[in-house]
C-alpha cells in the first residue's frame, strides 16, 4: 500500500479481539441463587470479613505467657482464638523469665511481674507486654521502647472495685459498724444508733479527681451525697 492511503477492511490482517468479556457458560442450577453479595455494602463486610480471619503470622503460632492468675475467662478466650497460651497462677522471678520469653510472642503480667532490660533483651520475638492493672512501674519502658516493644495497661481495671469499696466504708464509717461488730464479738449487743448517721446529705470531699474519684462522686451523688 502506498503511505497514507487507507487500506480496506479485508487487508488489515487477522481479525481484532473482541474487547468485550466473555462469560463462561453458567454452572448453577437453573432458578439457584448466587451466593455472591449483592450490594457493594455486602460485598465490603464480606471482604474485611475475610480479611479478618488472615494475619501476617498464624495465631497458632503465636505464643502467650500469662502471669499472676490472670482471668480464666480471658484465658479462654484467647485460646479459643487461636492463640497458645501457658497461663500460671503465680510470678516468675527474673531469672526465669529470661528464660521463658527467648521464644515468646506476647508477655501478659499483673504488678508483681518486674520486666527488668535483662529480661526484654533475652527476648527474640516479643511483640509486646500487656499489663493487667492499672500502672507500667513494673515494666522498663526506656528498654522496651528501644527494642520496639509496645506496653499496654488497664487503668480502668479496678476502678469500679475500688471506688464501690470506698462507698461501702464510708457507710461502714457513718454507721459505726466495725465497733459494734468488735463489741458483739466481745459479748455486748447494743442496739441504739448513737453517733451513726445516714450517709444521705453529708458533704464528701475527694482528693484526686482521676478515674477512681470520678466513680466514687458518680456513686455518691446517686447516694444522695453533695
Amino acid at each position: 500500500q502506498a503511505f497514507g492511503s487507507r487500506a480496506s477492511p479485508q487487508a488489515v490482517g487477522p481479525p481484532r479481539p473482541s474487547t468485550r468479556a466473555h462469560r463462561a457458560p453458567s454452572c448453577r442450577p437453573p432458578g439457584a441463587q448466587s451466593m455472591a453479595p449483592t450490594t457493594p455494602l455486602k460485598r465490603k463486610a464480606a471482604a474485611l470479613e475475610e480479611e479478618s480471619q488472615v494475619t501476617s503470622f498464624p495465631k497458632n503460632k503465636i505464643k502467650i505467657l500469662l502471669l499472676e492468675g490472670v482471668s480464666q475467662k480471658g484465658i479462654d478466650l484467647l485460646r479459643g482464638d487461636g492463640f497458645q497460651v501457658e497461663a500460671l497462677k503465680t510470678a516468675l522471678t527474673e531469672e526465669e523469665l529470661i528464660e521463658k520469653v527467648k521464644d515468646l510472642h506476647i508477655l501478659g503480667i499483673r504488678s508483681k511481674t518486674q520486666v527488668s532490660r535483662k529480661v526484654i533483651e533475652a527476648s527474640t520475638r516479643l511483640l509486646a507486654i500487656s499489663c493487667f492493672c492499672i500502672g507500667t512501674d513494673q515494666v522498663d519502658l526506656r528498654a522496651a521502647h528501644e527494642r520496639g516493644i509496645p506496653v499496654f495497661n488497664a487503668p480502668f481495671a479496678n476502678t469500679r472495685s475500688v471506688a464501690e469499696l470506698i462507698i461501702g466504708n464510708v457507710i461502714g464509717l457513718s454507721r459505726k459498724i466495725g465497733d459494734c461488730t468488735r463489741q458483739m464479738h466481745d459479748g455486748a449487743w447494743f442496739k441504739q444508733a448513737v453517733g451513726c448517721y445516714e450517709i444521705r446529705g453529708k458533704t464528701l470531699g475527694i482528693v484526686g479527681y482521676g478515674h477512681i474519684g470520678a466513680q466514687v462522686s458518680v456513686l455518691a451523688e446517686a447516694m444522695g451525697m453533695q
